[in-house]
């Protein structure tokens, strides 16, 4: 665009340089005012001197000092091929390049070596648009040794987020050990604790001689606290590599009474295991199960909510119509046990265990409970998951627990709650089993806290007069445990190491047969149903956020439908792995 002034008109052509360009380039074709031949094994180009000065800190330097090119009338360039040579060339005069998946290596190396970084970059810019699985490990490595960042950042980026199917790869079994445990140890790596330490093994076992001796420094970086039980017994435990190291089997003694004791971390000589967190690329979600939604019919709707783009999806309904069963996860799997089934207009109180893997959007049939039991609770601890009390066959008030080992596959009965109770309150912390709460066989409210010690198995019981709920979850929130409604829009925070009860911010409306889960530091509220203000009982499809460092609630909108008697969730996995990135 011209630009006018009291002194005149600045006058801009800005098609006058490309001519230009276009000018001199039929010059060089024609061999006009050539004064210069670039020159690599049987290839020559005629140039322009001050063209390829012009263009470039190389031939600047080459042609502009005492170097004896200066005054040569052809230059030998060493490492490039004719084709290549024309393409730099090309460029140089047109400002355009043809890059293919043929000439790229070759076009960006020689751009490299003449400093052209524009046409650098877009070398650059082609292979991170055909990076893929099966190319990212030598894509970093060419960018390792042309220095060029973009790629090498993109290429990684690529490795970390296709891990599995990068695992698989030839290149891989290539790399030396301190590249392998830049990748294993990278907090963004998308991949389960257990593809980690397979490909760990894998790359130990394709050169074991030599490669032996990194073995403890690479098992470091796997997470062996969130690696599945069954797995470490069955895969890791037992490996003659593995055993053949003293270095390694310290390490995974310390993960064994970490993942197999009951007395959990705080075990005497059980150091904590490196690093805490499960990496960056798992996410929170939320999974209602169950329940009985708008019309109060019971359903076999299973939704899906993602904390990261707010939406919900379905997953595969629940095998069976359960009223009333308990749900939790262990092993980022979901468990749903016992419950009363509906089928053709009969009602069969269950003893049966369904697991859903969130992996597989799939359902199997799990081994059954020692007793048929609905309305019960249920929560999980370690490799345990721990059934208790509920309605019986005979809708007798049950008093009895039982207990889940994940890795035996066996139920067995452990001691008997001190006072049965319906609909209480049920958490873990720290290695106790806190019961809260809940009815008597007549409906009436009891003023208890009932007290499980897992590895001792054994109750006490604490009267209190702060508890008085009934249909409330408990959901444990950092240091307590949170007690949320129950016929009442009280929230009560329990600190177990002072037996003592806070008093949070109410909720909206009393509310009861709720689901409530912890995702992060914040903790879920879904559904239920709620008591209005002229004591009529409404469903709810309310779903709400509280979060403890303000003491404040937040609406997240609302749940797809009206929901109460479901289950609520909470479960952290990888999208990439599952299908929902």
């Amino acid at each position: 665009m011209d630009e006018e002034s009291s002194a005149g008109l600045l006058f801009k052509d800005h098609s006058f340089s490309s001519d230009l360009l276009r000018q001199l380039n039929g010059l060089r074709q024609s061999r006009i005012l050539t004064d210069v031949s670039i020159c690599t094994g049987a290839g020559e180009v005629p140039c322009h001197r001050n063209v390829l000065a012009s263009s470039s800190p190389y031939f600047r330097a080459m042609f502009c000092s005492h170097f004896r090119e200066s005054q040569e009338a052809k230059v030998q360039l060493q490492g490039l091929d004719s084709v290549t040579l024309e393409l730099i060339v090309t460029y140089v005069y047109t400002g355009e390049a043809h890059i293919t998946a043929v000439n790229v290596l070759p076009l960006m190396e020689a751009a490299a070596m003449l400093h052209y970084p524009r046409l650098f970059e877009a070398c650059s810019s082609y292979l991170q648009s055909q990076l893929a699985p099966s190319n990212c490990l030598s894509l970093v490595r060419l960018a390792e040794i042309l220095s060029c960042d973009s790629l090498k950042r993109k290429a990684r980026e690529v490795a970390l987020a296709n891990f599995p199917e990068v695992a698989a790869s030839a290149d891989l079994k290539e790399l030396c050990a301190l590249e392998l445990r830049d990748y294993l140890g990278d907090d963004g790596l998308c991949g389960e604790e257990e593809k980690v330490f397979e490909t760990l093994m894998a790359w130990v076992k394709h050169d074991p001689q030599t490669r032996r001796q990194y073995m403890q420094e690479l098992l470091q970086q796997v997470r062996l606290q969130y690696i599945h039980p069954a797995f470490f017994h069955h895969f890791i435990a037992g490996d003659a590599l593995l055993q053949s190291s003293p270095a390694c089997q310290a390490i995974l003694d310390v993960a064994r009474k970490r993942v197999f004791s009951l007395h959990g971390s705080s075990t005497p000589d059980c150091n904590p295991l490196w690093p805490t967190p499960p990496r960056s690329s798992y996410q929170d979600f939320l999974l209602l199960l169950g329940g009985r939604k708008d019309n109060q019919q019971t359903t076999r709707d299973v939704l899906l909510y993602s904390a990261q783009t707010g939406q919900w999806q379905s997953l595969a309904k629940l095998p069976s119509r359960l009223y009333k069963a308990s749900a939790v996860t262990l092993h980022r799997s979901i468990y749903v046990l016992g419950g009363m089934v509906i089928s053709e207009g009969k009602s069969v109180v269950s003893r049966s265990v369904y697991i859903f893997s969130l992996k597989l959007n799939q359902w199997r049939l799990g081994e059954p409970m020692l007793v048929a039991r609905y309305s019960h609770r249920s929560t999980a601890h370690k490799n345990f998951i721990f059934s208790i009390g509920g309605t019986g066959e005979g809708q007798e008030l049950l008093g009895s627990m039982e207990r889940y080992d994940s890795i035996g596959d066996i139920w067995e009965t452990m001691a008997r709650m001190p006072v049965a109770v319906l609909h209480p309150a049920v958490a873990v912390k720290d290695q106790r089993l806190y019961i809260f709460g809940g009815e008597d066989i007549m409906r009436n409210p009891v003023r208890l806290i009932q007290v499980y010690h897992i590895s001792r198995n054994t109750w006490f019981k604490m009267e209190t007069r702060m508890i008085k709920n009934v249909c409330a979850p408990a959901v444990v929130l950092g240091e307590r445990i949170v007690i949320v409604g129950g016929y009442t829009r009280r929230i009560l925070a329990y600190d177990p190491r002072s037996n003592k009860f806070v008093k949070c911010a109410d909720m909206k409306d009393r509310r009861m047969h709720h689901g409530a889960t912890a995702m992060g530091s914040k903790l879920y509220v879904t559904g239920g149903r709620r008591l209005t203000t002229d004591c009529n009982i409404e469903d709810s499809a309310s779903f709400d956020c509280y979060d403890p460092d303000t003491d404040t609630w937040t609406s997240q909108g609302q749940l797809p439908h009206k929901l109460f008697d479901h289950a609520c969730l909470s479960l952290q996995c990888i999208p990439h792995v599952i299908g929902l990135s």
